[in-house]
């Protein structure tokens, strides 16, 4: 089992530099990885400053020799899956074979999407999500791509840089887990950082969970993050990973969190 802790690129020290320390200090103390959400404006408080966070993990992965470092999870289809691409495969030259990306559709309610134009369809979201996982992938390899699908087309577009880590930077799926769309999609990619239930109203994940996922998807090398509860019942299950979310406050706090440690056995 590896321990992670998840921020928000959001408030007061959690800008580039702060980000960097604290992940230092996560490392220093043991964790096994760090991991950013992904949004521009923090709709827990729209009024709160956000900072890119694939900037910010730039920063970590210079602070850091160790430990995983990631989005949990990156809205793909608000993003360009050809952009996307070279700059993960530019965090994991930067940190040495660290990256994980973990992805999703986003919140369709999330107000930020209308204001801007994007899609707010679920179903259309999703599409995005499937096709531009595909042109990633696709990508990663360092091939030219020929690809048209409904909603991006690549004509012999090829990235000469390549990811370090192999077959590809590990792809985590997040979403409601009860959803036999996003559970099939889980199981397509690499790992899980999957919820349990609407946003509005999620539902702790439990062991049994976790053990049906792993059923389905009996790979070893397949990561199951979950977030809270028992580590060693999780872990019991077929869990890989175990992480605290640490929500926005003073710096300090999030400081504290992170120098008590994981809760290893």
């Amino acid at each position: 089992m590896k321990f992670s802790v998840t921020f928000g690129a959001v408030g007061a020290g959690r800008d580039p530099r702060g980000l960097a320390e604290l992940a230092r200090v996560a490392e220093q103390c043991g964790w096994d990885g760090m991991f950013l959400e992904d949004y521009l404006i923090y709709q827990g408080d729209a009024s709160a400053a956000a900072y890119d966070p694939w900037v910010c993990l730039a920063a970590m992965a210079c602070a850091t020799s160790r430990i995983h470092l990631g989005t949990t999870v990156t809205p793909l289809p608000r993003r360009r899956p050809w952009k996307v691409a070279a700059e993960a495969v530019a965090l994991d030259h930067l940190s040495g074979g660290r990256m994980i990306l973990g992805v999703g559709i986003g919140d369709p309610t999330d107000p930020f999407l209308a204001d801007v134009g994007e899609a707010t369809d679920p179903r259309v979201l999703a599409e995005m999500l499937d096709e531009a996982l595909e042109v990633i992938d696709a990508l990663w390899t360092g091939e030219p791509v020929h690809h048209s699908g409904r909603h991006y087309q690549l004509d012999g577009v090829r990235l000469a840089a390549r990811p370090v880590q192999r077959p590809r930077i590990p792809v985590w799926v997040g979403g409601n887990m009860l959803v036999p769309a996003v559970r099939r999609r889980i199981l397509r990619w690499d790992g899980s950082c999957a919820y349990k239930g609407p946003t509005t109203a999620s539902l702790p994940i439990t062991p049994e969970d976790v053990a049906a996922l792993r059923a389905e998807r009996g790979d070893a090398a397949f990561a199951l993050k979950v977030s809270g509860g028992d580590p060693a019942a999780f872990a019991a299950a077929g869990a890989t990973w175990w992480g605290r979310w640490v929500p926005p406050g003073p710096f300090e706090d999030a400081l504290a969190v992170v120098r008590g440690g994981p809760p290893r056995n």
